[in-house]
């Protein structure tokens, strides 16, 4: 039996509020259904947001009343899918926890807002959001894996939930080491989240699972996965850099697994009000109705636009069209070290000439250019990355799933090339044997 599927990573960036971007996750996945595809992918944070380019008011030792302003409407975007802070695990999948009392109900609501009829009610833990998910993947008949920011009790966690169209939630995971100043605002997830699931798509059996972000640069955490056999090792990102697609590569190669990683892209225009304290862009600008679709090698010879990536006083990386006389894939140094002065050089002036000739104000200024990619256990990339594009932007390839097994051959990090008599990994909380 052939064991091909048609994969897919949506480019997709945060909308105003929950049931907006739950929309726009809607109409994505049912544009990917009917290209026929199995599995598709949204960015880490995806509902609930990524805060990009807000401090929330922190300084080594003091915090000010402005950012907690901001926090809270950051809590309050996050999405809340009925489960514990310490992570319930097979309770919560199952459903077994205990359910809210009826005179609670009108209480369940958030002002993220569920959308999409997912209003609170008697039986439902949470404010609709995972309920919300499972129906979309289920009308659509597509496997959905989405990257989320879940509130717990008084904290908040960077998330990813797998969703199968027939058995609805499958798995959760928290993101374990927040990046930076991530650890200011989320919690660390549960180890044991790590685990791999499976299921069947199109009568293939898959077995499937999450990195987040720069967890991908942490060896142990990928080797946890590669110990459960993954085949489809998902990695929604947040991060733009040019190292990230070489990441990518490595983790296909070194992993014998296909890698789907889905990144935001976005302009000034696309953050929130309460980072940028500007109204949010109108709908028409914000949505698209028309899905982009990229397939096979078409993307591999695609350049980047040219642009300089630099670092303002405050800490923030800018994309700058053009650049100060740097190569497209290249990078420029820090301007500055926080808490010391410029030194002044020759770059200095042509950074400040480029600085004069953009507004770095400005709504089209970009705060994330995405690259989203899909690559082949061999390392090669087959779709991607996609730079700059803002809406609409999904990839979408066809994989036969027996190449994870041909590369097997001379191969295996976890199996036969792992050396298992010299190097133990323990996880803790995580049975690492690969699901039955």
């Amino acid at each position: 039996m052939p064991q091909t599927l048609k994969l897919a990573v949506a480019q997709s960036h945060t909308l105003p509020d929950t049931a907006a971007t739950l929309a726009a996750l809607s109409e994505t996945t049912a544009a990917a259904a009917a290209a026929g595809v199995d599995l598709i992918l949204f960015p880490e944070a995806y509902l609930g947001g990524y805060p990009r380019t807000c401090t929330f008011g922190a300084a080594v030792g003091a915090r000010d009343p402005a950012g907690r302003e901001q926090f809270l409407h950051y809590f309050r975007s996050a999405v809340d899918l009925g489960d514990t802070p310490d992570g319930a695990d097979d309770a919560w999948l199952d459903r077994t926890l205990p359910l809210p009392a009826a005179r609670d109900a009108g209480q369940l609501g958030s002002s993220s807002g569920a959308g999409a009829g997912a209003s609170p009610h008697v039986g439902c833990r949470g404010d609709g959001t995972r309920e919300a998910l499972e129906r979309i993947a289920r009308d659509a008949g597509v496997f959905v894996v989405t990257g989320l920011v879940e509130r717990a009790g008084g904290s908040l966690y960077c998330a990813c939930v797998y969703v199968c169209p027939r058995r609805g939630v499958v798995g959760k995971r928290r993101k374990v080491m927040p990046t930076g100043s991530e650890r200011l605002i989320w919690a660390q997830g549960q180890p044991r989240s790590l685990r791999a699931v499976t299921a069947v798509l199109r009568g293939v059996r898959v077995t499937l699972a999450a990195a987040i972000c720069w967890e991908n640069y942490m060896p142990l955490l990928r080797h946890s996965l590669y110990s459960q056999n993954v085949n489809l090792y998902l990695a929604p990102t947040a991060d733009a850099r040019d190292t990230w697609l070489p990441l990518m590569r490595t983790i296909g190669v070194e992993g014998r697994c296909f890698v789907l990683s889905a990144n935001q892209c976005q302009q000034r225009k696309h953050l929130p009000q309460w980072i940028t304290g500007k109204p949010p862009a109108k709908a028409a600008e914000m949505t698209s109705g028309t899905t982009t679709t990229t397939t096979g090698a078409a993307q591999l010879h695609r350049r980047r636009r040219t642009s300089t990536v630099v670092k303002t006083r405050e800490g923030h990386e800018l994309n700058l069209p053009g650049g100060n006389g740097l190569a497209s894939d290249e990078t420029a140094e820090p301007l500055w070290e926080s808490g010391k002065d410029a030194p002044h050089s020759p770059a200095d002036d042509q950074a400040s000439a480029a600085f004069a000739a953009a507004d770095l104000n400005g709504d089209d200024e970009f705060v994330t250019r995405g690259g989203s990619c899909i690559v082949s256990p061999f390392g090669e990339v087959l779709a991607g990355p996609l730079w700059e594009v803002t809406e609409g932007g999904t990839l979408t390839v066809e994989v036969d799933l027996d190449d994870c097994e041909r590369g097997r051959l001379d191969l295996d990090v976890a199996g036969s090339y792992s050396r298992s008599d010299a190097f133990k990994l323990t996880v803790a909380g995580l049975d690492l044997t690969p699901p039955p």
